[in-house]
């Protein structure tokens, strides 16, 4: 499983209906298991964005999906990061020709 973060913004809208937060966050949980990912964490974050999700999942592909589900809704807005751990990131650095 890749390890994916994505970056949401609330829209007006999104925003306006802050107290739904936890409705539309476990939505986001079953879509992601739906589609084949599992949603790790969720925070709520200062600065550039208002929440950040970590998803595992197979593929890219997959995080897309569940990105552009959410967005279609008008709540948020999202940007998809690919992220490797450290061990993996240590891997990738001693396979460098």
């Amino acid at each position: 499983m890749a390890t994916f973060i994505l970056m949401l913004n609330w829209t007006d809208q999104g925003i306006k209906t802050v107290k739904d937060a936890p409705k539309r966050m476990q939505a986001g949980r079953d879509l992601a298991k739906k589609l084949g990912g599992e949603v790790k964490q969720i925070y709520l974050t200062s600065g550039e964005s208002d929440l950040m999700v970590i998803i595992d999942a197979p593929n890219g592909d997959i995080v897309a999906k569940a990105a552009l589900a959410i967005g279609a809704q008008g709540m948020a807005r999202t940007r998809m990061i690919r992220a490797w751990t450290e061990a993996e990131a240590l891997k990738l650095i001693s396979e460098l020709p």
